[in-house]
């Protein structure tokens, strides 16, 4: 997609990163991830965000393409993450009589991370709402911050009725990766901006009173279709709703036997007519995934053996993510395993009882060592509690 005109003199300059193996250092990317900027050229030329500092060449290249000489007057600078904000400093140093359009909050983070450049007499500081014109193009810009940083900003076109939409709406995956957008961007969203829900509805709110056509996020493809099915999945999601009525079924397991208990109750909640059962093991599974599930789905059970006294240390971290994320608004019920003393229900019980609206379903699962007759029939009664 190099240097392709999305619109009328509004070009996309962005790069894909394949060699990634973790982003953000912890979430797997198998189809690499990209950076996305755009460049406005009209009367002023109108540079908007960098890339992660490992693609810089690449991107002052495709920009350099796009300018065929001439230079940017402005770079507005819409979030200060490094996969976004790593290449201020080398853009300066490239064109030193460009100026920055940021906010306060994002200075002050510049400063920090830039601390060599020389910004006197090169900040535009902008306030909430303000409109900045360019000739024919002008961008109104909409703090939204905590989505997910304190500094974050949209900026809204009004002449292409374009929403740069910083890291919302965005997605893992390179551009050129064919795949669907929901999964991948729920994992992103869930994972990366899920804790600050209140904070999204905040700016869906402002954007509903905006006329938008297209949205040009920082990470996926720019969506120029059909907005009012990716805006409800951000309303869904940001609102800690269940996207979809059905079961998802955590578990963890040592030598096979919680395994098979959590195998045994998704066939007997697929028996009984549910149709959408997911299943994770979090020793293997993508843990990330995994949260996004849990989000996804109505229902949530957890299985784990006890451990040490405790619930085996991968349910320990998923728990730990599903607390750190604000998970709420669900119904979660409860698988053990113990040889000698069961504590592993007790345990995720209490973990779970201090998020917010969560109903828990008091009757737990016990297995004793290994799945026998007599534990089917308490299988069944907890799919049973599931169901109602």
């Amino acid at each position: 997609m190099k240097n392709k005109e999305l619109v009328q003199n509004i070009y996309y300059i962005g790069v894909d990163d394949k060699e990634i193996d973790l982003f953000e250092g912890q979430y797997v990317v198998p189809n690499g991830i990209s950076y996305n900027s755009y460049v406005i050229m009209d009367e002023k030329k109108v540079v908007m965000d960098t890339v992660d500092i490992h693609k810089a060449e690449e991107w002052l290249s495709n920009l350099k393409e796009v300018l065929k000489g001439e230079q940017p007057d402005y770079l507005t600078v819409l979030h200060m993450e490094p996969d976004h904000a790593g290449s201020i400093g080398l853009f300066m140093k490239t064109y030193p009589n460009a100026k920055i359009i940021s906010n306060q909050k994002s200075f002050d983070m510049m400063t920090s991370f830039f601390p060599d450049i020389d910004l006197e007499g090169k900040k535009v500081i902008l306030k909430e709402g303000e409109t900045l014109s360019f000739g024919a193009h002008s961008l109104t810009f909409v703090f939204a911050p905590m989505v997910h940083w304190p500094e974050v900003m949209v900026a809204y076109e009004a002449k292409e009725k374009i929403l740069f939409s910083a890291d919302a709406f965005g997605k893992f995956g390179a551009l050129d990766c064919e795949e669907e957008w929901d999964c991948e961007a729920r994992r992103y969203y869930i994972n990366i901006v899920g804790k600050y829900g209140a904070p999204v509805q905040s700016l869906l709110k402002k954007a509903a009173t905006l006329d938008i056509q297209k949205i040009f996020p920082l990470h996926g493809p720019m969506l120029t279709s059909n907005l009012g099915y990716y805006i409800n999945k951000y309303d869904i999601w940001s609102s800690y709703r269940a996207e979809d009525e059905g079961v998802f079924i955590a578990y963890t397991s040592i030598y096979g036997n919680t395994k098979q208990s959590a195998l045994k109750l998704k066939d007997i909640l697929i028996q009984k007519g549910v149709k959408k059962v997911a299943l994770a093991d979090l020793s293997r599974d993508d843990m990330a995934e995994a949260v996004e599930d849990a989000f996804r789905y109505s229902h949530l059970v957890l299985a784990s053996p006890t451990y040490d006294g405790d619930v085996f240390p991968y349910m320990t971290t998923f728990m730990h993510h599903l607390k750190s994320k604000n998970y709420q608004n669900r119904t979660v019920g409860f698988i053990e395993n113990g040889s000698w003393a069961p504590m592993a229900a007790k345990i995720m019980k209490k973990e779970m009882s201090m998020l917010k609206n969560i109903t828990l379903i008091d009757e737990h699962v016990t297995i004793r060592s290994a799945l026998k007759t007599e534990d089917v029939e308490k299988l069944e009664a907890l799919a049973d509690k599931l169901l109602k």
